[in-house]
């Protein structure tokens, strides 16, 4: 089994294909929450669900069908579910791919257009033929223009409420990249206006949205699959979408019992409030998966600047150079998750991130040449093991110790803010939950080096 659910591939030792879901834009609700009408599914969400398992010759799902829960369409079990349970089966020939592009079409799209634009394009086709459209009862149940929220969609205004996250700064660059994708497809656009008859750049960043936010890795690239799409995530579910090869059909299995009426969940992915917000429009009120990025780097007012930079380059820590108030900087960013001990081993904090410090921490020539001798002699790796002076290893977690207590006063800062923008808006809870999530991160890796500093600063004194 392969898992393509992290952007790393992983692999299983299960059969038969594990998918990924790029993204599937929906909130995940705990089923506390299940909303109390579910038992009134309308007739539109029927007749979904026969005009597919028509469309599909078989049988999608005995046990589930498609409701409204606070956050929109749902699937919910409609008879009791058990755990191991095949709940749906969805065959490869009812999912729409870049394969469903007209041939004509095909022909001018150009090689470097990424699956998700050219999917995009599929799906901006099918939206202009409208009702004449095979899967026009699919097509109509996606979300409308204004109804997603990713932060791709956000007014410059609601980006400035999180602008202490990294999310801020890749929804820019998001932005554009999608705004790029557009410029490449334009001319195909502009060939073929009876299929593509006034889209804009709005249009195609909606439809590029809905496939980034819905469609799953398959053996043809990509694919929106109906009805799947409509399972909500839940971070901690063990269920996932599978692909099975053979038999050319995709399948979840129940991870748990389920009771008539709950709302049935699978996991997207392990992924952050930050991923989750850019790529699907949500976040989770505590999410165990949130992460921070942290930007280390010395600057050319340091007397040893381009010996700590050639040194890292030496073995293997890359860093890029930035400019910020007229001063040059190297660096580069870390991932970090929480650390859930103060006493612990600091999982959470890269060791790589502790190396880096040690080598930003050295305040003479001599000192360098010994940290890149040590690493020779040992498995060749730069300052991954504490330093033999105390007090300049103490030092080095000290300055990772000051960045993160800045980060979190800003962090704090934004969060005080955020009681004073006058709106309450969902995109105001999401930016609440990303910068709380993120503040816990923080403050978990900040008791940590307080904790390492202050023990080693004892050991010191007691030697």
């Amino acid at each position: 089994m392969i898992w393509l659910g992290n952007r790393i591939m992983n692999l299983c030792f299960h059969s038969p294909l594990l998918l990924r879901p790029l993204a599937v834009c929906r909130s995940a609700a705990s089923a506390a929450t299940v909303n109390k009408n579910f038992s009134r599914l309308n007739q539109e969400s029927t007749e979904f669900l026969s005009w597919l398992q028509q469309k599909a010759g078989l049988e999608i799902s005995s046990t589930l069908a498609v409701g409204n829960s606070v956050l929109g369409r749902s699937l919910f079990a409609i008879d009791i579910i058990k755990a191991g349970d095949c709940i749906l089966r969805v065959p490869y020939g009812v999912q729409i791919s870049p394969e469903n592009i007209d041939p004509e079409i095909k022909m001018l799209v150009n090689d470097d257009l990424s699956n998700v634009a050219k999917l995009a394009a599929v799906l901006l086709a099918e939206q202009k033929i409208g009702q004449s459209s095979e899967w026009a009862t699919y097509v109509n149940s996606l979300p409308q223009p204004g109804e997603l929220n990713s932060t791709v969609f956000w007014s410059g205004d609601e980006l400035e409420m999180i602008r202490q996250s990294h999310v801020y700064q890749e929804t820019i660059c998001h932005q554009a990249n999608i705004e790029n994708e557009y410029l490449k497809i334009r001319r195909v656009i502009e060939l073929f206006p009876q299929r593509f008859s006034g889209v804009t750049l709005d249009d195609f960043m909606h439809a590029y949205a809905l496939v980034a936010s819905r469609a799953w890795g398959t053996s043809k690239g990509l694919s929106l699959i109906p009805f799947a799409d409509f399972l909500n995530h839940d971070g901690l579910s063990d269920s996932v979408l599978l692909g099975d090869e053979d038999k050319e059909i995709s399948e979840v299995i129940a991870d748990r019992d389920y009771a008539v009426g709950e709302e049935v969940f699978i996991r997207y992915g392990k992924y952050s409030n930050a991923t989750l917000m850019l790529d699907f429009g949500f976040a989770l009120p505590h999410n165990i998966f949130d992460q921070v990025q942290i930007w280390m780097a010395v600057s050319e007012q340091d007397p040893l600047w381009e010996e700590k930079v050639e040194l890292l380059h030496n073995h293997s820590m890359a860093t890029s150079m930035t400019e910020k108030g007229g001063i040059k900087y190297h660096g580069t960013s870390f991932t970090i998750k929480e650390v859930r001990s103060a006493r612990g081993t600091g999982k959470g904090l890269p060791q790589a991130l502790r190396a880096i410090a040690r080598v930003f921490s050295m305040t003479c020539h001599q000192e360098l040449i010994d940290l890149a001798t040590e690493a020779a002699q040992n498995d060749g790796r730069l300052a991954r093991r504490p330093l033999r002076n105390k007090n300049r290893e103490i030092e080095a977690h000290r300055i990772l110790l000051s960045k993160f207590t800045n980060m979190v006063r800003e962090h704090d800062a934004s969060i005080e803010l955020l009681r004073k923008v006058n709106t309450h808006s969902i995109r105001k809870q999401m930016a609440r939950d990303l910068l709380t999530g993120e503040l816990r991160v923080l403050k978990s890796a900040s008791a940590w080096l307080m904790n390492y500093s202050t023990l080693s600063s004892s050991k010191d004194d007691q030697s």
